[in-house]
């Protein structure tokens, strides 16, 4: 009869246990734990510290006496094993009951100490306040510290999972909570990036971020901890959580002559031997062979411990049969409203491995964004430049980021490249994804730079090209461009790009940036097409740019103190909804699953009904709403009243400001709304059918669109020959008005010089000379105006004098008479006739 013992329990010890009396039911197993507890959730631990999980019972999983009675296990809690002798294969136990000592035998041992948490020599670190979160007894005295009254304040020291977690838990219970993390960003485990996104989250929740800044010392005075900090900032709490790390507990295996890392984690080989084929080890204490890098590698987490221990008891068994592949550390947490997982390796990982890749990113819903419900999440993997290979990938966002990562984890795991993820078969419905979901969508950017159609670019990278010189092109709407760019680039609307080549020179690096980067792919293909050569496109779009770049900026020009950013105070009753103003009416606007720019036009043709004092509450589910938003109000003079997140959707209350000092521009043309300002108003009269009278009214029209000022076009006569179009609509006319019809220039391409016309031959050359100086020709200024949002008004009269019919005129012409140019002339302080 074979015995088995086993050092450590919960997932690595627990699992071997019970797998190796589940293949070996005569085996004498016993298992030995330091502990009180032999399996606990201790995932679960910082859930109970917030009241999440609100029963302790429901934090273990088993129990000695359920151990025994299930298994015919032996686990023996409060229990440390102190040494091995390897010789006389035998283990020292003490027991921490009695303090009593004694030796137990082994045919084989199985090591699982797990690890436990860095406690750096930082002065005062010894202080009762300052505690770790490894075990129950742990949590215990943490929880009961958070249920003291007086315990108002608490610093988290770290930012990884846990740090986060509990920085959550804490404030979900009222307690003002910072967070201090040595290095750039919170989560190592995900780039920068997608960090700057978790960040960003949290300080919008009110937890304060000291980041790049360590701890140099804990001061008591009185009952509080003053935390200082490298920076010399000094934050003064009731608690703190020290969260910075662990390290393999493994002291007495190195004693032992056990072979152990650099880290102190135990070596072993695919079947988890040690230097020693009488002992081997499992879970957060063993280093290994990465199946990606192929180098030594320590993942403390709870899902590769609970594989290994069933991996290990088969070939205790059976014999060394089932070779152990490694992990590719799949991880996710929730943060507040976030999800941000990850798996394989970052960009700091490959260039640590010094593996050469190349990154796609992609903003998209969790599923269609008609349905209801649909969230944002950016999703971003890491492949082979050659050959497509996946190395890893990482998301953050609201719903459905753990179904992405874990198809891609199967994909890495099976060698899987972006070819894969393109062709990936999802199940789809509105209800649970896109026709092209996220992965997808992630595999055909990867796919289009494999097969040289596009060449993407991270926003990194971008900033190294600018600073170079290169040529920024946003190819964004205009009312998107102007809530925020990336400075120096040029707008022109994807749409406009083939009728604008020549404004973008062939001579330098071109870097194309849209919103998440689809029309920027769809751009750079033109240009690529026309001539262009050195073209790149912003990966993951201005939505990626903006917000790695917000926290580099809060980061590079931070003072002594936390970066706290805050909104406008809430107008949320506790069950979420709105308290009704005390001034106008309240009015409610759903624009979830809208991608930018679908929010801000919803909102700006939602507050162009209201009334002054009227207030909006629109919930979109687009994160970048968020700041979107607050610039809209800014330059739109209307008031940013509350602006919260809840649920993942961004919920902003807007009060309809005074028309008067309204300057947004509209949201559908990328121009200036309504008039609301009497003094801030252009009229134009045009009379004249010559083309360079025509070009000069446009002119004036379009300088005037571009000072802020409300334009209206009013043609009259011979001028409504400018807004015919051509081939006009054959419509059923008297004979005067053929004859008129006849006579009248058929539309902009027709229009004559007004005096050196050589009997058309002056038109064309007035043409070519304009083209050869790069000026723009008429239909070009007419489409400027239009998308100006100037107003072009055909006077009725005229058009029954001359027989001209509405189905003659272009797109987007208003009929109207006198009393329609008199309003707009009245409120303009320039009149002109043409």
């Amino acid at each position: 009869m074979a015995k088995y013992v086993i050092v450590g329990g919960v997932a690595g010890g627990a699992g071997t246990a019970a797998r190796l009396r589940r293949l070996d039911e005569k085996a004498d197993i016993i298992m030995f734990e330091r502990g009180e507890y032999i399996s606990y959730a201790n995932c679960g631990l910082p859930y109970y510290s917030g009241n999440v999980i609100t029963e302790r019972s429901r934090l273990f999983v088993m129990t000695p006496e359920k151990f025994k009675q299930s298994l015919n296990v032996e686990a023996r809690v409060l229990s440390e094993v102190v040494s091995i002798n390897r010789k006389e294969k035998s283990v020292h136990i003490k027991n921490l009951k009695d303090n009593t000592e004694y030796d137990e035998r082994y045919d084989t041992l199985i090591l699982s100490p797990g690890a436990s948490p860095i406690k750096p020599p930082i002065p005062g670190i010894d202080n009762p306040s300052i505690m770790s979160l490894r075990s129950v007894t742990d949590i215990d005295n943490i929880k009961e510290k958070i249920d003291n009254p007086a315990t108002k304040r608490a610093v988290v020291v770290g930012g990884g999972f846990i740090g986060l977690e509990m920085a959550e838990n804490l404030k979900e219970r009222g307690l003002e909570v910072s967070v201090v993390e040595a290095l750039e960003q919170v989560m190592n485990v995900i780039d920068y990036d997608l960090a700057a996104e978790v960040q960003q989250h949290m300080r919008s929740k009110g937890v304060n971020l000291y980041l790049k800044d360590g701890v140099s010392a804990f001061e008591k005075h009185g009952s509080l901890i003053t935390v200082r900090l490298a920076s010399g900032t000094l934050i003064d709490t009731d608690l703190v959580i020290l969260s910075i790390g662990v390290r393999p507990d493994t002291a007495f295996a190195r004693e032992a002559g056990i072979e152990l890392a650099k880290n102190g984690a135990i070596k072993v080989d695919q079947y988890f031997t040690t230097n020693d084929k009488n002992i081997r080890a499992v879970g957060d204490a063993i280093e290994y062979t990465s199946p990606l890098t192929k180098s030594a590698l320590t993942v403390p987490l709870a899902g590769p411990a609970n594989k290994q221990a069933r991996l290990c008891a088969d070939n205790i068994v059976n014999g060394n049969k089932r070779p152990y592949g490694g992990t590719i550390a799949t991880s996710i947490a929730k943060i507040f409203d976030l999800t941000i997982a990850s798996t394989g390796l970052t960009e700091k990982s490959l260039r640590k491995a010094e593996l050469p890749f190349r990154e796609a990113v992609t903003h998209a819903g969790s599923h269609a964004g008609y349905y209801p419900g649909s969230k944002q999440m950016t999703l971003k993997v890491l492949y082979h430049p050659t050959t497509g290979k996946v190395w890893g990938a990482q998301a953050v966002g609201y719903v459905g980021v753990d179904k992405r990562i874990d198809v891609i984890s199967a994909l890495i795991g099976k060698e899987g490249t972006v070819h894969d993820l393109a062709e990936f078969e999802q199940a789809y419905a509105p209800p649970f994804s896109s026709a092209k979901d996220p992965t997808n969508m992630v595999g055909f950017i990867g796919e289009n730079v494999l097969d040289g159609l596009s060449d993407t670019i991270t926003w990194e990278e971008a900033a190294e090209k600018k600073a170079a010189g290169a040529f920024m092109l946003d190819v964004r709407s205009p009312e998107e461009f102007a809530l925020g760019k990336i400075e120096g680039a040029l707008n022109i609307a994807h749409t406009d790009l083939r009728n604008r080549l020549a404004e973008v020179p062939k001579d330098k690096e071109v870097v194309i940036n849209c919103a998440i980067g689809l029309r920027g792919y769809l751009a750079e293909r033109t240009l690529r097409q026309n001539g262009f050569t050195k073209v790149y496109n912003l990966t993951g779009g201005f939505k990626t740019w903006e917000v790695a770049m917000r926290e580099r900026e809060l980061l590079e020009n931070r003072g002594k103190g936390p970066i706290v950013v805050t909104g406008a105070p809430s107008v949320l009753n506790e069950d979420g909804s709105f308290r009704k103003p005390t001034v106008g009416k309240l009015f409610e606007v759903d624009a979830c699953g809208l991608q930018c720019p679908g929010p801000i036009i919803r909102l700006k043709k939602e507050i162009d009904k209201l009334e002054q004092g009227d207030r909006l509450s629109i919930k979109a589910s687009d994160p970048g709403f968020a700041a979107d938003v607050q610039s809209w109000c800014t330059l739109t003079g209307n008031d940013l009243v509350s602006l919260v997140t809840k649920e993942g959707n961004v919920i902003a209350v807007i009060g309809k400001g005074n028309p008067e000092i309204c300057s947004m521009p509209d949201s559908v043309t990328g121009t200036k709304p309504a008039i609301c300002n009497p003094d801030n108003g252009a009229t134009l009269i045009v009379f004249s059918n010559d083309l360079d009278k025509a070009l000069a009214s446009f002119v004036l029209a379009n300088g005037a669109a571009a000072t802020g000022k409300t334009v209206t076009m009013f043609y009259t006569f011979w001028g409504l020959s400018v807004l015919r179009k051509k081939p006009a609509k054959k419509v059923k006319k008297d004979i005067v008005a053929k004859m008129f019809g006849a006579m009248l220039p058929k539309g902009m391409e027709d229009l004559s010089l007004s005096s050196m016309n050589f009997g058309g031959m002056g038109a064309s050359m007035m043409k070519g000379r304009m083209k050869k100086k790069n000026v723009d020709q008429v239909q070009q200024m007419f489409a400027q105006a239009k998308d100006a949002g100037v107003r072009m008004i055909a006077c009725q009269m005229s058009m029954d004098i001359m027989g001209i019919t509405k189905e003659e005129l272009l797109d987007g012409v208003e009929i109207g008479g006198v009393a329609t140019y008199m309003g707009a002339a009245s409120q303009s302080k320039v009149n002109l006739f043409v």
